[in-house]
């Protein structure tokens, strides 16, 4: 597989259409953070990382959906920069996704992060996503 965060994506969206509770998704240090970060902004209920026999492990998510009308809370994932073709951003140039509503989730020098935090600490890096 040559984009394992296309996978990381993909496998969260097409659990959302299905309504599951629940996605497993292979574990690495990039998707861990970008699974923290979803997390910290309220775009999932849990995770949980769990190591397997072949070392790579698991991570679990439970998707997060309102109680009465059960729509999920992530509307939108969009993969921006791709194998073939990195999109980077600097400080100034750092896209705001729905006028502020939305998040998009970098892969910064620090570590990964939302683009409210790099602005914040006056760094860039590669656009990994949108999320809403």
């Amino acid at each position: 597989m040559t984009d394992t965060v296309a996978d990381f994506l993909t496998r969260i969206r097409n659990a959302i259409k299905a309504n599951h509770k629940f996605v497993e998704i292979p574990a690495s240090n990039l998707k861990k953070g970008m699974t923290q970060v979803l997390f910290d902004k309220g775009y999932i209920r849990n995770f949980k990382f769990e190591d397997t026999e072949n070392k790579q492990g698991v991570i679990k998510i439970a998707l997060k959906y309102d109680n009465i009308t059960r729509r999920p809370a992530i509307q939108s994932l969009t993969r921006i920069s791709k194998p073939g073709l990195r999109k980077y951003s600097g400080v100034q140039t750092m896209p705001r996704v729905l006028n502020g509503m939305g998040i998009a989730i970098l892969s910064t020098s620090k570590g990964v992060m939302t683009d409210k935090e790099a602005r914040s600490q006056k760094i860039g890096g590669e656009i990994l996503c949108y999320v809403y």
